[in-house]
């Protein structure tokens, strides 16, 4: 059995996609649909930059959707392969929108202008330079949640990803990071600072939770027989009602990827397909069951390639 799976920011690249674009009408067509949705040339930011624009996460979020969801289209509609069939959809953050579009919840109209509100109201959570993420290495969840309960009166950070194991993210204000930074380094548990301009998935993303409960609510989801994965319980959901009670929650709260592959692994899955520009969720899946096949589709060779 296998699981379609999406990913989140940081996977993106200028000129990503360009090869689709250039070969498949779909895709062209799914490009200008995009650009009308959002009133800006995402295309042009994604083919030509500057990667400064690209990297902005109000861009970045709808950009990575669009490549993923235009690749998804071209397997189905182009190779024909029978991806209804997958198990379970999920992904990382943003690409749990990806999988929910895919899966067939949402419109893709919809998808990709609720993917712009949510980049600029994530992004807009908190003032630039405040917030930060940082990566933990080599240490376990117990581990890390141990030790920020133990601190707690010193400085406030919470879990954004629980990745694979042995790589975790935290969140929070930068003053309390480099407490944080301190701790982790007075226990020999290594650390890197992440290049990101705001604290994703943690309670200082309370404003950018308000704003999309009033979007979300508003959109008319559909009922759909397939199957997601959601990143705050790492279980599935078939229900558009707790569809949109969890992407709500989802903002705050941390994404159980490591989790979320184990569940899907447990309930028969041992072939994951990634869907999407580069290779970030392959690699923490062969961190977490080296015995499961896992295919990286962002090229046509890719999907040549492809056995089911």
């Amino acid at each position: 059995m296998f699981s379609l799976i999406f990913p989140g920011q940081g996977s993106q690249t200028i000129g990503m996609g360009k090869d689709f674009f250039e070969n498949y009408d779909l895709v062209r067509d799914l490009f200008k649909q995009a650009d009308e949705s959002l009133g800006i040339s995402l295309s042009k930011i994604i083919l030509e930059g500057p990667k400064e624009e690209l990297d902005l996460t109000i861009n970045t979020q709808p950009a990575i959707f669009l490549i993923s969801y235009s690749i998804f289209q071209v397997m189905k509609k182009e190779f024909n392969f029978d991806l209804d069939n997958a198990k379970y959809f999920a992904g990382h953050s943003l690409g749990e929108y990806s999988a929910l579009c895919a899966a067939n919840y949402l419109s893709f109209s919809d998808t990709i202008k609720l993917l712009k509100t949510r980049g600029d109201a994530m992004q807009n959570a908190v003032p630039r330079g405040e917030g930060g993420m940082l990566a933990v290495l080599g240490s376990k969840v117990e581990i890390i949640e141990d030790l920020l309960n133990d601190n707690k009166n010193n400085f406030i950070a919470q879990i954004a990803n629980d990745n694979s194991e042995g790589q975790i993210v935290l969140s929070g204000r930068n003053s309390d990071l480099e407490k944080l930074i301190k701790v982790l380094k007075s226990r020999n548990i290594k650390n890197i600072k992440l290049p990101v301009s705001a604290p994703f998935h943690c309670q200082l993303m309370n404003s950018a939770t308000e704003i999309m409960r009033n979007e979300i609510q508003k959109l008319n989801f559909r009922d759909s027989k397939n199957k997601l994965i959601s990143n705050v319980t790492a279980k599935e959901i078939s229900n558009k009602e707790d569809l949109k009670m969890l992407l709500i929650d989802q903002i705050e709260n941390r994404v159980r990827w490591r989790e979320s592959v184990v569940h899907m692994i447990n309930n028969g899955v041992n072939h994951f397909i990634e869907i999407g520009p580069g290779k970030v969720l392959s690699g923490l899946i062969k961190r977490i069951d080296k015995n499961v096949k896992i295919n990286t589709i962002n090229s046509e060779s890719d999907i040549k390639d492809l056995k089911l």
